[in-house]
């Protein structure tokens, strides 16, 4: 299976471990390798939501083969994603991201090359390097690697263990439930978007290197536990990126539990994740101060999901998760209170739940509902007003709901030139009737949160 060769792309992954995360995709050397088609995976085709097989596959550490020819040797694919975005409210002149005008805007948001695959039967994993004409930056991208995984008979029932070198929390994640892998799987990046995020969403996302050790009994038991620790200003100022919350105080915790069960074409889930970590707030780029001390974060979240399979004709998908967030923002505090003469107090919380529901016929056409809410005290230590991106309350409260239709012309088992040419179309509109606190005027300045809605039209290409 020429190990020697895939040997190399795994030293050079480990080497490069810090980056910054898109949603990552179905990746077609992976089809090349398995000898299946992308659709045994992936539903819709094109991902990057998975299948019962497509889990059992990443949780095996991408090791499976059975491909043939040299395209299952050669660990290599590559995406582009280009898009238009229309926001029903322009930004006002002089606002608008760098390059681009208020509104109506065509984009290449990323062009990403993937080494991912088979190293061994027990070693495998994917690395994804990104370009974004947006930013006009390329960044090390998402990130899995899995040095070690094997199965054992544990009194006649299968126990497979392994372990990951990765880049983010839930990016291991085999459920589409969790946030790396969660719908939207494509957004724009021209468009405002709410500012409250829980930790688990984007706190520690292209910043960190994570390890875990994880355990799957009967293939229905899913444990892993790790941990998580920011890169330093050194090794983040290579790979282009920059801290998010800021630089963590020692190695944050991180535990995930799932429970599934498969019948009659049918699959469903339930869990619960935690993550528990303090940090010295950055104060832009790569800079944190320790000075005023650390904030702390507990995320502790609920999960799960149901998937209709059937003969695969009509495929069904529903999912849901909830976070609560406690937040200790005694570094924040401190520094906003010394800087500001306030007297604002350091204990806060944040709640989020996203629910989503999918209909795919032949892995061809989908359509998609999602519901996005945050909801919490005022916390004005975090927010603020501010044009657009502000909230004039203190208050982190947004509601949206996304539609999305799709057409997946290739990438089924029998599309032309299968597995390596996969198109995705869609169109995506989001309506929002809260944005960072409020219905009307919600960043002080006039702007409503109708104004955010957003239409974005994208064309994904993976081959």
């Amino acid at each position: 299976m020429m190990i020697k060769q895939r040997v190399g792309w795994l030293s050079l992954a480990i080497a490069a471990i810090a980056f910054h995360s898109d949603p990552a995709h179905a990746v077609p050397g992976f089809a090349s390798q398995t000898g299946q088609p992308c659709a045994a995976c992936h539903i819709g085709a094109f991902g990057p939501q998975l299948t019962t097989f497509g889990r059992a596959f990443k949780i095996g550490g991408y090791t499976q083969d059975g491909g043939d020819g040299l395209a299952a040797q050669i660990p290599l694919s590559a995406m582009v994603l280009g898009s238009f975005t229309n926001t029903a409210k322009s930004y006002p002149a002089g606002s608008q991201p760098q390059h681009y005008d208020t509104n109506n805007n065509p984009a290449l948001d990323q062009i990403s090359l993937f080494l991912a695959g088979r190293i061994s039967d027990t070693s495998g994993g994917f690395l994804q390097g990104t370009y974004s004409d947006i930013n006009n930056a390329f960044h090390l991208d998402q990130m899995d690697l899995r040095p070690y995984t094997d199965t054992f008979d544990v009194g006649g029932t299968e126990l497979r263990l392994g372990t990951t070198i990765n880049n983010a929390p839930t990016v291991t994640d085999p459920f589409n439930s969790t946030f790396a892998w969660g719908f939207p799987y494509v957004t724009s990046a021209l468009a405002p978007t709410p500012v409250a995020q829980p930790m688990l969403v984007n706190g520690y996302v292209a910043n960190v290197v994570g390890v875990s050790a994880y355990a799957w009994w009967d293939r229905s038991l899913y444990v892993e536990l790790g941990g998580y620790q920011t890169l330093s200003p050194w090794v983040l100022a290579r790979i282009g990126d920059s801290y998010g919350l800021g630089r963590s105080q020692g190695v944050a915790p991180y535990a995930r539990v799932a429970y599934e069960w498969n019948w009659n074409g049918q699959s469903a889930h339930v869990g619960g994740l935690f993550m528990q970590a303090g940090d010295y707030p950055a104060t832009g780029g790569r800079m944190a101060d320790p000075s005023f001390g650390s904030d702390q974060r507990t995320d502790v979240a609920v999960d799960a999901g149901y998937q209709f399979y059937g003969d695969g004709t009509q495929t069904v998908s529903l999912y849901g998760i909830y976070v609560h967030e406690q937040q200790a923002l005694k570094g924040t505090t401190a520094s906003s209170n010394a800087a500001n003469g306030t007297s604002y107090g350091s204990n806060y919380s944040l709640n989020t739940l996203r629910t989503e529901a999918s209909y795919w016929w032949q892995n061809t056409y989908g359509a998609t509902l999602g519901w996005q809410r945050s909801w919490g005290p005022a916390n004005p230590v975090l927010y603020s007003a501010a044009p657009i991106t502000g909230s004039a309350n203190a208050k982190p409260d947004s509601n949206a709901f996304i539609l999305e239709a799709d057409w997946v012309p290739f990438g089924k088992d029998d599309s032309w030139q299968q597995p390596f040419a996969n198109l995705k179309l869609g169109l995506q509109y989001t309506i929002y009737t809260q944005f960072n606190g409020a219905s009307r005027n919600y960043d002080g300045f006039g702007r409503n949160a109708s104004g955010n809605n957003t239409l974005y039209a994208f064309a994904w290409l993976a081959f």
